[in-house]
């Protein structure tokens, strides 16, 4: 049976820390909640896809993520969706480093 990936909202910002509730429909949290170091997208205001991770499981329905950009102009409510995978990245030329989910 395949798992539908449920998106949540951002419930509180600080800073560059997104906490994100899921409604986990009854279900258990195990099997709604995304993984540590899954990236989920949010779409800012302004037209831009911001990136987060998830770093931890704060109780039965929300996750605590860090965004890979600037969070100013976000606010609660927002919907995020989960990428199902973690943010790779790989090695391009010399130092520099091109990430993606």
């Amino acid at each position: 049976m395949e798992t539908k990936l449920l998106n949540g909202r951002i419930s509180q910002i600080i800073g560059p820390v997104v906490d994100v509730m899921f409604d986990t429909e009854g279900r258990p949290a195990s099997e709604v909640l995304p993984k540590i170091h899954e990236a989920l997208e949010v779409s800012h205001p302004d037209g831009r896809k911001i990136v987060i991770e998830v770093q931890q499981h704060l109780g039965e329905d929300t996750v605590r993520t860090v965004a890979m950009d600037n969070t100013d102009g976000l606010k609660r409510g927002l919907e995020v969706v989960r990428l199902g995978a973690p943010i790779r990245c790989r090695r391009a030329r010399k130092s520099k480093a091109v990430c993606s989910t």
